[in-house]
């Protein structure tokens, strides 16, 4: 098709020649897809005609196949049209847009959808947007075609290429560059895995070289004389001793190596971003986007559309922002209220199993309550996802941003703010708040003061935390993955299986790309989310579950090819986007690293049994002030660490009368029942330990950052090399031309030498 002039107000259409593959690959470039129910719509045909004239002005053809039930509309650009657009073929710092090119421009396949994308989505001469249109029924959606995707098919989305190198620049050069970013980092963050997964294991397994030789699991198993007073809504007095079981499996991951894990797992998760930043500048300078702008592109894209374009500058309103503020405090208000709903489920639970007529539910009633606490602490999560990506979507349409890369940076922000209070609410209540406010007996704290408040397991909180920790990503490393991949698979198969194929290869082929499950801006952004939970489950209270780097590890293995079979197989082809980093992601995984530093930090200090452990050891137990004692060290520390309530004091229970007193974890006086000196004892040293376990993880995270450089030596020198080869030609030529100038160091130019052959004799390091 021709094309106006008026359409084409910056460049002419042959300033270049720009030359494309070869026939084989002269097809469309976008499908249009309308139903067959519009066409009776004289209006919507009208409507039709109109936009599809609007796109024939700016260079389009199209042709027009049928079905028996849909139209579809396969427009292609002209290769003139790219002249518009070179701005997108030349990197920031290539040749002068001015000079002629040595020979003819390839179009690659991203560029090509990427503009065509870019022109559907403006605005045509009617004020219509295709999105309206599509609100209207005038059409019902685009896509661009899976074209060439064999060899992806063969290398990569496979499940028997689990353990294989991913091909980057592959998977680059046709989903694009912000894709290609994605699973680059997904793939180092899962090589990065391997040696943390190795050290929480050996950590958990040192337990078990513990697990019958532990002081403290002896004598809580030796405890056949001790009772431990009801909790919750129970009426039942237990054995200290029928614990004996868990004590033993709480040992696994509440032992002395926790600190140690912890500490690692701070610096580990430094190296990690370390590592990934010199890693993205290796791969983003072999793609030549080193100092490629986003937004000077966005800009560029928009002038060439619209001549009239007006510069959105950059504006702030304090007003906007602090509504903003109030209804995200709002929101996050409510994700704590969900908790507090979820705490209210607990008590009523442990009232409910505790009356049960099963004889299980009624001895392990804490088991019962944590388990389904999980579940429907899970089903939440699910169902706060979708509300809280609306309530996103809402304040960012209200805070009215730039660009549309500005946008997707505070909805990154807004939508990961409200899902990490959606995700990690219960797990601080269980962590800090579970038993530490219900009182003591015969003063119990009582919800609407009928139940009493549900207290930590009688082995400790750490296995609540474990326990709930264990299920919630369990769940959404198992239950999610399977749905999904099964759910884009059974719609595919529902699709396919309802309808009739054309005998025409070409419309065969547009039919077949029709039924793929169907694309989003969100469908890139959700994977990205779904790892950043992750990455926070794996790091956060990884000092009570250390094997969640393990559970991380196998999952990546298996999100890998599950998104890769997904993109190529399953759903229709994303827009390729370019990109050199990964934007916002990359501030949410630092700022969920020192988020770990802090929580960790106060599980070891509140949560865990390691400080009354060592305070007892050394203060209270039978080695204080350097005595030498034969048998361990914590002998006596179960009976140390239990408080005495006298059964006098409050009502006897009938058929118990011959006990007199019971045992209750905290450490209060057995006469008035105040805070005993221990407990104040253990709260200072508890404050000044998570102080001083902050500080030193944190300096040990600066210093990691500082001695690993976030760019290599050889990529700095490459970007130097470039610039100097840049400033070489235009003092010597007076413009950019071809490169025939001195390396780097030389002590005069060598015209002889080519581009490729330019190097810097430097170590990487």
């Amino acid at each position: 098709m021709g094309t106006d002039g008026d359409s084409l107000p910056l460049m002419e259409m042959g300033a270049s020649e720009v030359r494309e593959p070869e026939p084989l690959d002269q097809s469309v470039d976008y499908v249009l897809v309308a139903d067959h129910r519009t066409q009776r719509n004289p209006r919507k045909v009208q409507q039709q005609k109109r936009f599809l004239e609007d796109l024939r002005r700016k260079g389009f053809c199209y042709k027009v196949k049928e079905d028996e039930e849909k139209v579809f509309f396969g427009i292609r650009a002209d290769n003139r049209i790219f002249s518009l657009y070179r701005t997108l073929l030349l990197e920031p710092e290539g040749p002068d847009p001015r000079v002629e090119p040595i020979g003819p421009t390839t179009i690659p396949a991203t560029t090509r959808i990427r503009v065509v994308n870019f022109i559907l989505n403006c605005r045509t001469a009617s004020g219509d947007t295709f999105q309206d249109l599509v609100k209207d029924g005038v059409f019902e959606t685009r896509f661009p075609l899976h074209k060439g995707q064999e060899k992806l098919k063969k290398k990569w989305a496979q499940w028997r290429n689990m353990v294989h190198e991913q091909p980057i620049d592959d998977i680059r050069n046709y989903f694009g560059e912000k894709v290609a970013l994605y699973f680059a980092w997904l793939g180092w963050y899962t090589y990065m895995l391997v040696p943390a997964a190795l050290v929480g294991l050996i950590v958990f397994l040192s337990g078990f070289s513990l697990f019958n030789a532990s002081q403290i699991s002896k004598e809580i198993c030796e405890a056949k004389n001790i009772y431990m007073c009801p909790r919750g809504s129970s009426r039942r007095y237990q054995r200290l001793s029928d614990t004996c079981t868990f004590a033993k499996l709480t040992h696994l991951f509440d032992n002395e190596g926790t600190v140690i894990f912890a500490i690692f797992m701070a610096l580990w998760a430094t190296v990690f971003l370390e590592f990934w930043k010199r890693q993205r500048a290796r791969v983003v300078l072999h793609w030549d986007l080193y100092g490629w702008d986003e937004d000077q592109e966005e800009v560029a894209l928009e002038l060439i559309n619209c001549p009239d374009y007006k510069l959105q500058p950059h504006q702030h309103s304090y007003l906007r922002s602090i509504i903003i503020l109030v209804l995200s405090l709002f929101m996050i208000c409510i994700m704590i209220g969900m908790a507090h709903i979820l705490v209210v489920y607990r008590v009523l639970a442990a009232a409910l199993f505790s009356n049960s007529a099963l004889p299980f539910l009624e001895e392990q009633v804490t088991t019962a309550v944590v388990v389904t606490g999980a579940l429907v602490h899970y089903v939440t999560i699910l169902f706060m996802t979708k509300i809280n990506k609306c309530v996103a979507m809402k304040l960012c349409d209200f805070e009215k941003s730039r660009t549309f890369s500005e946008r997707e940076s505070k909805f990154t922000v807004k939508f990961f703010t409200l899902q990490f209070f959606a995700h990690f609410s219960s797990l601080v209540y269980i962590a800090f708040i579970l038993g530490r406010i219900n009182g003591h007996p015969g003063n119990s704290v009582r919800l609407a003061g009928l139940w009493k408040l549900e207290e930590c397991h009688l082995s400790g909180c750490m296995m609540d935390l474990f326990v709930q920790m264990a299920i919630i990503m369990g769940l959404k490393q198992t239950l999610s993955n399977c749905m999904e991949y099964l759910g884009p698979w059974l719609a595919h198969k529902c699709r396919s299986m309802w309808n009739s194929k054309s005998l025409d290869p070409e419309l065969r082929d547009w039919q077949r790309n029709y039924l793929l499950n169907p694309v989003n801006t969100f469908s890139l952004f959700d994977e990205f989310m779904e790892m950043m939970i992750q990455y926070g489950f794996t790091t956060i209270f990884v000092a009570a579950f250390p094997l969640a780097p393990l559970l991380a590890l196998f999952s990546n293995l298996v999100e890998i090819r599950l998104d890769a079979i997904k993109m190529v197989r399953l759903r229709r082809r994303l827009v390729p986007r370019k990109a050199k980093d990964i934007g916002t992601w990359l501030q949410v995984l630092e700022t969920i690293g020192v988020l770990a530093v802090i929580a960790n930090g106060m599980v070891i200090a509140f949560t865990s049994e390691f400080i009354p452990r060592v305070v007892y050891k050394y203060r209270y137990g039978p080695c204080r002030q350097g005595a030498h004692y034969k048998e361990d060290c914590l002998t006596g520390y179960i009976d140390h660490s239990l408080s005495v309530f006298h059964i006098n004091d409050s009502v006897r229970i009938e058929g118990l009368e011959n006990i007199t007193q019971c045992r209750y974890r905290d450490y209060r006086n057995s006469q008035d029942y105040n805070f005993s000196e221990q407990f104040w004892v253990l709260l200072a040293i508890r404050l000044a330990f998570l102080i001083l376990f902050e500080h030193v993880a944190l300096c040990i995270k600066l210093v990691a950052a500082w001695f690993v450089p976030d760019v290599p030596q050889s990529v700095k020198n490459r970007v130097l090399e470039q610039k100097y080869r840049m400033l070489w030609e235009k003092m010597r030529y007076g413009g950019p031309r071809q490169w025939c100038g001195p390396r780097l160091g030389s002590e005069r130019p060598t015209s002889s030498a080519p581009a490729s052959s330019v190097s810097i004799k430097s170590t990487d390091v």
